[in-house]
């Protein structure tokens, strides 16, 4: 039930839902308390209304917004807790003395204020808010972008100001209690300063040096920048936030282009969770500021998504135009038809150009280059399991997806099978339980069941922990945890993740410091080491948020299960066993006729009856039956193993900037084959490249 109503709340937890209930229902115990009357119930009750509301604003809870939406806002609760306290003030018959007046007169003089503050808050970020956003573009030598006002001013800034009214209602109530009106003139002589302060804090960042360059400015610097730096291949993503890591899976790639590489994003969202890089990064979430942006010089532009705003791109014909993706899989999305509209679509090995074969979308064959998968680099080749170490099974399903066919996800028909069986397995595994981000977000079954998982898990997890049988180095954990706490720390400090400044603080400072990038590369490396270090290697685990990665979470198992995703088809460059759910129950063959990844894998069904064939090839590789057919389907979904991926990609790149520039040289001097065809078709018809004051006939 409680569950039930987080999700109608739309809170984040139950703590969420508590502090909402305790806030709505202190209300009505103000008003009580006010007509009875009663100074301390009162004062208690003004306490759970502001403890439960700065809590709610902390954890910047969706019902806040909601509140509003039904003219409970906050500037109305406030509004109702102090019209309350003069209610009650009036009920213990001081509404005749002076402090009652002081009360009325400050509370008018402390909600006259909220309008100017709002309106200088509003002003300083609107300015401030430049039409690009960029990181490892050097603006601040061109334009002079100055200092963000300091974060305690303008981070929370309404509820801040509001809760500046504490002092007055403490020492009104104070006077209440005591008939001293000291306590109340001293209270709203302390909340009218800090308000006033708060205001004329604000005034010095509307006017002068404090002032941000226009937009026009901006964006030529940005040209001039670019003109300069010459940027010759962009990575274009436009997305969700939680859709960001699309976009880092291609950093690294990026970083290794021969070429001289640009990002463009679209979404102010998705720069703040891009990770940190080397290559330059341009935010323009203006369609119209980024087709007037000097691209002049780049000729490929790679796509990881298929989304409304690729056309901004899409319409410069000087660029070669490439989907690469964000994963390669026998996914519905991995054929999408919507992939006629690029120059050139890449895949990992055959298995993709068989896709679009199949599929039959409009995908010429000639337009699919086969380039690899940089990305699988990290991804350790199995070795068996090492000798004294449990087996670890990874269990990474795929989210719902934006529809309810059942073949989406293994969650929610197989999921809680498929982990109760690893968990009573015997001999015993460790479960790593790592979820799609995406999990729960459009299906509230899918969130449910993945909540049922990831309890099983932690409570099995615990039970191990506590197990002197499976933990073998206490001392060792604890040392990896300390030492996980002082490079997170560390880390901290080097990428500034503070919470100061703001976007155009951060686009005048962004540029990357080569050194202390270096050391964060290190550092996360160490991280990684100390956090499989910090419990033991037979201890149950859920893993979420990006760290540690995926590929991490690949090295350290022996074996993993999941669905049809991109998972599943990187999964396979470690040669280690792997099951595959068929949760839709299309019957083994035909499963592995629709599916070509799975065709290395055990095919569980969604009792998950056929998990012991997974555990034996793991434990036993005489048993491993699908060994040889999972290097042949390596080869064919991922490619060959040399050259390496990486040198496929740059070879990719570097042959199409070559096509862009032959296009682009044969539109400059008319001798594309396209203008040469039409001048033979229209006799008499003027073409580019044409003498000035040509004659045309008809």
């Amino acid at each position: 039930m409680i569950s039930t109503a987080i999700r109608v709340a739309r809170v984040g937890s139950a703590a969420e839902l508590a502090a909402a209930a305790l806030m709505m229902l202190g209300f009505p115990c103000l008003m009580l308390a006010a007509l009875l009357p009663s100074v301390d119930a009162f004062a208690a009750a003004a306490a759970v209304t502001y403890l439960a509301d700065h809590y709610l604003h902390r954890r910047g809870s969706y019902l806040v917004n909601r509140l509003g939406k039904v003219r409970a806002g906050l500037s109305i609760r406030f509004l109702i807790r102090q019209l309350l306290l003069v209610l009650l003030l009036a009920r213990l018959d001081l509404s005749d003395s002076t402090v009652f007046n002081a009360a009325i007169a400050c509370f008018l003089a402390f909600f006259g204020l909220q309008a100017p503050h709002g309106a200088l808050v509003t002003l300083i970020q609107l300015r401030r808010k430049l039409p690009v956003a960029t990181r490892n573009v050097d603006l601040g030598s061109s334009v002079r972008i100055p200092d963000a006002p300091p974060g305690a001013l303008l981070s929370r800034s309404a509820e801040k100001m509001l809760h500046l009214d504490l002092v007055a209602v403490a020492g009104l109530l104070i006077t209440g209690a005591t008939d001293n009106s000291v306590y109340g003139f001293v209270g709203i002589a302390v909340s009218l300063v800090l308000a006033l302060g708060c205001v004329v804090a604000l005034v010095p960042f509307v006017r002068g040096r404090r002032i941000p360059p226009k937009g026009e400015t901006v964006l030529a610097a940005v040209d001039d920048w670019l003109r300069e730096y010459r940027p010759e291949t962009v990575l274009y993503f436009s997305g969700s936030k939680d859709s960001a890591y699309q976009a880092n899976m291609w950093l690294e790639t990026m970083e290794q282009l021969d070429t001289r590489p640009l990002i463009i994003l679209r979404e102010r969202a998705v720069l703040e969770r891009v990770a940190p890089t080397t290559v330059p990064v341009i935010c323009v979430p203006g369609g119209v500021h980024l087709m007037n942006m000097d691209l002049s010089t780049v000729r490929v532009a790679l796509y990881p998504a298929n989304v409304g705003k690729n056309i901004h791109m899409l319409r410069v014909p000087t660029i070669q135009h490439v989907f690469i993706g964000h994963g390669d899989s026998d996914k519905l999305a991995s054929v999408n038809p919507f992939s006629k509209v690029y120059d050139e679509v890449w895949t990992a090995g055959r298995a993709g150009r068989d896709r679009y074969a199949i599929a039959d979308v409009g995908v010429r064959d000639d337009d699919i280059v086969e380039v690899g998968r940089p990305q699988l680099a990290p991804i350790q080749t199995w070795q068996g399991v090492p000798e004294g170490r449990i087996p670890t099974v990874l269990y990474a399903p795929t989210w719902e997806g934006w529809d309810d066919n059942p073949g989406n996800t293994s969650i929610l028909l197989a999921g809680e099978n498929i982990v109760r069986s690893l968990l009573q397995a015997e001999p015993p595994v460790r479960v790593l339980y790592k979820p799609h981000p995406f999990t729960g977000t459009r299906s509230a079954a899918a969130k449910a069941a993945h909540g049922r998982i990831t309890a099983l898990v932690e409570a099995a997890g615990a039970g191990r922990a506590a197990n002197p049988q499976f933990v073998s180095d206490p001392a060792g954990q604890a040392a990896a945890k300390e030492r996980l706490a002082g490079i997170e720390a560390r880390i901290a400090v080097l990428t500034g993740s503070d919470g100061n400044g703001d976007e155009a603080e951060a686009t005048r400072d962004g540029l990357v410091d080569m050194a202390r990038h270096t050391e964060v590369a290190r550092l996360r490396a160490e991280w990684n080491d100390a956090y499989w270090r910090s419990f033991s290697t037979a201890e149950h685990r859920v893993i979420t948020g990006a760290e540690p990665r995926l590929y991490d979470c690949f090295n350290v198992s022996d074996a993993m299960v999941s669905d049809i995703s991109s998972v599943v088809s990187d999964f396979i460059a470690s040669g280690k066993p792997y099951a595959v759910t068929d949760s839709a129950e299309l019957g083994a063959e035909e499963f592995k006729r629709q599916n070509t990844a799975v065709r290395g894998a055990v095919i569980l069904s969604n009792s998950a009856a056929e998990l012991g064939e997974l555990l034996d090839a793991v434990t036993d590789p005489a048993a491993d039956a699908q060994a040889s057919g999972r290097q042949e389907l390596k080869r064919y979904l991922l490619g060959p193993d040399e050259p390496a991926s990486i040198d496929q990609f740059n070879s990719a790149v570097r042959e199409l900037a070559r096509q862009a520039e032959r296009r682009n040289l044969g539109q400059k001097n008319g001798t594309s084959a396209a203008a040469v065809n039409l001048a033979a078709a229209v006799p008499g018809q003027r073409v580019t490249g044409e003498a000035d004051g040509a004659t045309v006939t008809g």
